[in-house]
């Protein structure tokens, strides 16, 4: 896969300052959204249409909500939205806990 720029990945020199043990990372595998954070790896199903994050635009870490960009298969970027709290409590995991250390969130595409 193409290797992304710092600016797609919504990296920029204050950033590159933020400890590793808070950083989450967001991918795609085809349809299925992944969240990774510590050894947690969470998926879970969002557009059929869905070729890849392309920007993470926002992360509010008090409401675990993001604001990307994402490519879809028939290349038109669109704004997108994921609301992580219903996901984690549906997981029976703590959202307040499981969200309150990560300070960023970073494509990740390796």
């Amino acid at each position: 896969m193409d290797s992304l720029s710092q600016a797609e990945q919504g990296v920029n020199s204050k950033e590159a300052r933020v400890d590793k043990n808070k950083i989450a990372y967001l991918s795609n595998n085809g349809s299925y959204t992944i969240f990774s954070y510590g050894d947690y790896n969470i998926s879970f199903l969002t557009s059929k249409r869905l070729r890849r994050y392309i920007r993470i635009k926002e992360w509010d870490k008090e409401f675990g909500y993001l604001v990307v960009d994402r490519e879809n298969d028939d290349s038109t970027v669109v704004e997108d939205y994921i609301d992580l709290f219903p996901i984690l409590e549906n997981l029976y995991m703590n959202p307040d806990l499981f969200l309150k250390n990560i300070e960023k969130v970073r494509l990740n595409y390796d």
